[in-house]
């Protein structure tokens, strides 16, 4: 065994358990570390308090004179927390979180010191914007850029630092991060469901979309997961035969938890009680050493940030109990790979979910219309849907008979495929009282009694209806869920505009009643929208022919999937909505594309060091081994030694095969990744290395496992995944 690899399990193994206790009651710290309504009442005046309500609930300016009085309180709150500095908080196009702290200390002219945050600090800064991905937006030589308070969710001490969550916007406006374009796309659904929900109920004002995400990891312990170059570069494993024992047996599946992942189970949880995100469920996932962390449902901005932050708290807490965390979709090849569901509803301000049923007809009615919508926009946009969860790491996930297809479809079950189908029927035009009547009873009206046994659920699925809400099944487990959302809130807006539109033309053009309008507008949509419901099997090849046939989109790479990010429905979709402008839109095309050329060239070089300096120089001294064996054997047994060392003889053969075959996969991917280089057009370099470098990646792969199979386990350099995966 290597002694890189030695020390590591040996200091695996001697690590003491650290003992973490649960806090005795939960909901009297939740949020103890989060300036919410009970810290804003207690350290704000009664007009800065009400300034603040109104711009969270209403979108309303806050003055620059009220937001020094905002900044007064927020800081001395901060300070009898123990916070020392501030930062705002955001998340640029990096996919990450970013954050440059400053300290309330300033110097006075009299020589003294002061603890001072004012209005100024609080409302906007100016980072440095040269250095985030910006798409062409601004030169390297114009640096300035702009972070403004994102007052809708509240900041939160963490560490001894006042964490502001903010936006961040070029000098010239456009968005230069992923929360704006949300913020702006949940701004458009509340409008656009606000007005359908008052065709049922006047006194909605405000709908809410709601999100709660479901996050998917491993753990690996730190000193094993460092004697990998590859997880340490590239956060998954680049080679590495699978393990003898993997998930087969389903034996890890919400199995008991061990006690070292459970401590860190505890103080993550902990962490994320003080910083108020309502974590509730974890349990032991599919693959050996992969988990589940999932929290109560959120408003979808404050959800995404807390997403956001809960990444970054899970890495730090690991590395406190000597883990690493691990999110990439595909650490380990032959194990399942992780996913990130985001389950999305929307909920008026009355407090009522408009994907949830009802036992009245007329709220039946509302359920209908927000559901087939919904299912009426994936249709429409289900490229853009696509696109919204296409990443490099995310490619080996999705079509991998684990995780939905990249073909978007939609699943509904049966029992609302039958109710779907009897609306389909209906006659156009006016409905009698007797078929209004039967609709609404015999119909309309059964929809909770069906969905109460509806349990059944299409893990083939990428987008479901699971009883109150769909779940956006094919996200990441490294994404921010502010991409996908911010396109499912749009298309859903989008739709629901047009849905207003032409439920209105009928009852004022053709004079009909409301509920025939909204029936009739409905039963086209049902028709329109046919093709994207799907109940059966989303990992076989049938269903491709028929998604074909079908007319549905198969992006299976990224670069052909964030075609649709550029299309003119997309940018018009954008522009009409004002999420974001042709530029923004571009931007965010050449940022994605650029940021997946990057990642293949990087585990490119990667996985050429390893080969060249770890693999193929460990089988040629394995290879040595036997040919000093041979000798010996020939120095012993003469000219007949052959016949006693046909075995070492085959193996210095099979050897010598796979070191030949690395070199040359390795120099041939070199090759194809100078030629990739060479391409200015940011898309086209990704399709190169999409089509031209990656394949190799398999090849080389495939013979280095094969080398692992043939070398002496004692001078194997890499950590095996039996030792990655079973460690615990």
């Amino acid at each position: 065994m290597s002694t890189l690899r030695f020390h590591a399990i040996k200091e695996t193994f001697n690590r003491p358990v650290i003992d973490v206790k649960e806090a005795e009651r939960r909901s009297a710290v939740f949020g103890s570390n989060v300036f919410n309504e009970a810290a804003m009442r207690q350290y704000l005046t009664k007009d800065s308090y009400k300034s603040v309500k109104d711009a969270i609930v209403n979108g309303s300016k806050i003055e620059r004179n009220v937001a020094d009085h905002i900044s007064t309180g927020m800081k001395e709150w901060a300070i009898s927390k123990g916070a020392t500095h501030y930062t705002h908080w955001f998340q640029p196009l990096t996919g990450t979180t970013a954050e440059k702290h400053d300290a309330f200390f300033e110097t006075t002219d009299d020589g003294g010191a002061i603890e001072k945050f004012g209005g100024g600090q609080l409302v906007q800064q100016e980072p440095d914007a040269s250095s985030f991905p910006n798409g062409g937006i601004r030169n390297t030589f114009e640096a300035r850029g702009y972070t403004a308070w994102d007052p809708t969710s509240p900041a939160f001490i963490y560490g001894t630092t006042l964490c502001i969550p903010t936006v961040f916007v070029a000098y010239t406006g456009e968005a230069l991060d992923n929360k704006t374009p949300l913020l702006r796309a949940l701004q458009s659904i509340d409008q656009a469901a606000t007005a359908v929900a008052k065709y049922f109920d006047k006194s909605v004002t405000k709908v809410n979309p709601t999100l709660g995400w479901e996050q998917e990891y491993f753990l690996i312990d730190k000193a094993l997961a460092a004697s990998r170059p590859d997880i340490s570069m590239a956060g998954r494993t680049l080679l590495g035969h699978t393990s003898a024992k993997g998930q087969q047996l389903d034996d890890h599946y919400f199995g008991s938890i061990t006690r070292r992942v459970l401590d860190y189970m505890r103080d993550l949880e902990n962490e994320c009680m003080l910083l108020g995100i309502p974590v509730k469920t974890r349990h032991n996932e599919v693959a050996p050493n992969q988990f589940e962390l999932a929290p109560i449902f959120e408003e979808t901005n404050l959800a995404v940030d807390h997403n956001s932050l809960l990444m970054d708290v899970m890495a730090k807490v690991a590395d406190r109990h000597e883990f690493k965390v691990l999110f990439h979709e595909k650490p380990f090849a032959g194990v399942n790979g992780s996913g990130k569901h985001n389950n999305w509803s929307l909920a008026t301000n009355t407090g009522v979910n408009l994907l949830g049923p009802s036992s009245t007809p007329m709220k039946n009615l509302q359920f209908l219309t927000f559901f087939i919508n919904t299912i009426k926009a994936v249709n429409d946009y289900e490229e853009l849907l696509r696109a919204s969860i296409a990443s490099a790491s995310n490619d080996h996930r999705l079509g991998a008979n684990e995780a939905p297809p990249a073909i978007i479809s939609v699943f509904i079950g049966s029992q609302l495929t039958t109710v779907l189908d009897q609306l389909e029927k209906l006659k156009n035009g006016k409905l009698s009282p007797e078929d209004k009547t039967d609709l609404k009873l015999n119909v309309v009206g059964k929809i909770p009694e069906i969905l109460l046994d509806n349990t059944d659920r299409n893990r083939t699925s990428p987008f479901a209806f699971t009883g109150n809400k769909f779940e956006f099944r094919a996200v990441g487990s490294t994404a921010n869920c502010a991409k996908p959302m911010t396109v499912l809130n749009a298309i859903v807006a989008k739709q629901l505009i047009d849905f207003k539109t032409e439920v209105d033309k009928l009852i004022k053009g053709k004079k009909m009643k409301k509920d025939d309008a909204i029936f009739n507008v409905l039963k086209g949509y049902i028709k329109d929208s046919k093709r994207i419901r799907f109940e059966g099997d989303g990992y076989g090849e049938a269903w491709e022919k028929e998604a074909k046939k079908r007319k549905l989109s198969n992006n299976k790479t990224t670069p052909q999937a964030l075609k649709a990010q550029i299309s003119k429905s997309t940018i018009s979709l954008y522009e009409d909505l004002g999420i974001m402008s042709k530029v923004e839109i571009e931007a965010r095309h050449e940022i994605e594309v650029e940021e997946y050329a990057m990642r293949i060239q990087i585990e490119g070089r990667i996985l050429g060091d390893i080969a060249r300096n770890h693999v193929i120089p460990t089988g040629i001294r394995y290879q040595n081994l036997l040919i000093e064996n041979v000798q010996g054997l020939k120095d012993i047994y003469g000219n007949t030694f052959k016949k006693h060392a046909t075995e070492q003889m085959e193996l210095i053969e099979a050897i010598s095969g796979h070191i030949a075959k690395i070199n040359k996969g390795i120099t041939d991917m070199i090759n194809e990744r100078k030629k990739a280089n060479t391409i200015e057009d940011a898309e086209k370099r990704a399709f190169a290395y999409c089509d031209k470098v990656k394949p190799y990646f398999e090849e080389i792969r495939y013979h280095c496992d094969k080398l692992e199979l043939l070398v002496d386990d004692e001078i194997w350099p890499l950590t095996k995944y039996r030792e990655l995966l079973f460690t615990r």
